[in-house]
């Protein structure tokens, strides 16, 4: 499970609730899953690392505070908030609670915003309100974690990518541009239309920093902040991608997969594949 940050929580005795819930499945999702059931009262405190999207699974009136703001709620079931990293946050009540909360990276979210044509997309704080899709997506990540993972790992992660997608898309505001800080919506589609074109071949930090118009190294810090992960990684995401696109169509056998989309051989595609979806290359084709 991914570092959460400085977290405080007690029950009405004191102490610590009762976790239903917590974890995520092997891969590199960036996504986790956290359930709990305080009894007799909750108190919260936390300023986490990462974005921290808590559902409330029981309806309880609750005292809530982020960034100065403070808010007294009584809502359905499915209500969410919204605690980007970085926020302090605490909660109070005096009943029995539970709370489902997702907790993303934020190098995760950077990334599906930057795919999303919304490059360092900021992530509205929220105390209250209700997005029940993204709410179903909660639980089924929990369920999934709770049996163990019944779907296996790549559908798991599959379903975290679609929560995530839906966080940006539904829950974010788009930041100032600045000129020599990020990369802008064009630089990012030519970069990426670039890569997608040379797949199957050797794709050097700095044929993609000419086409940004700045020097390696600074092409490198930008990029990283823009898109939340390394301009080598984000290579072998779009290489992966496309490579299980290709096994899904079942035309081409692992190791012609493997050729295309600029894998050593087919041994290094299958690392690569458990490593960031958590399952073998087999199962991909079953």
């Amino acid at each position: 499970m991914m570092d959460i940050g400085a977290l405080r929580m007690a029950q009405q005795d004191g102490g610590a609730p009762t976790t239903l819930a917590a974890g995520s499945a092997p891969g590199e999702s960036g996504v986790s899953i956290l359930n709990f059931r305080f009894d007799g009262g909750m108190h919260l405190l936390a300023t986490p690392h990462c974005h921290c999207i808590c559902f409330e699974m029981s309806q309880v009136r609750v005292e809530k505070r982020m960034a100065g703001r403070i808010a007294h709620y009584e809502r359905p079931v499915g209500s969410l908030t919204i605690n980007p990293a970085g926020y302090d946050f605490a909660a109070d009540a005096d009943e029995d609670v539970e709370i489902l909360a997702v907790a993303v990276d934020p190098g995760r979210m950077a990334l599906a915003a930057a795919e999303g044509a919304l490059p360092e997309a900021q992530l509205i704080e929220r105390l209250g309100g209700e997005d029940p899709a993204l709410f179903a997506l909660a639980r089924t990540l929990a369920f999934e974690n709770v049996h163990n993972y019944p779907s296996g790992a790549l559908s798991w992660n599959e379903t975290a990518s679609s929560f995530v997608d839906g966080l940006v898309a539904g829950h974010t505001a788009a930041m100032p541009a600045r000129s020599r800080g990020s990369l802008g919506k064009d630089q990012l589609r030519r970069l990426r239309d670039y890569v997608a074109a040379h797949l199957d071949e050797p794709i050097g930090v700095e044929a993609l920093a000419d086409i940004a118009a700045r020097s390696p190294f600074h092409f490198t810090r930008v990029f990283t902040r823009s898109v939340g992960m390394t301009p080598h990684r984000y290579v072998v995401h779009l290489r992966l991608q496309h490579a299980l696109e290709l096994v899904r169509e079942g035309r081409s056998g692992l190791a012609e997969i493997a050729a295309r989309t600029g894998f050593a051989d087919q041994s290094h595609l299958s690392r690569w594949v458990r490593r960031v979806h958590g399952v073998p290359l087999s199962r991909l084709t079953a």
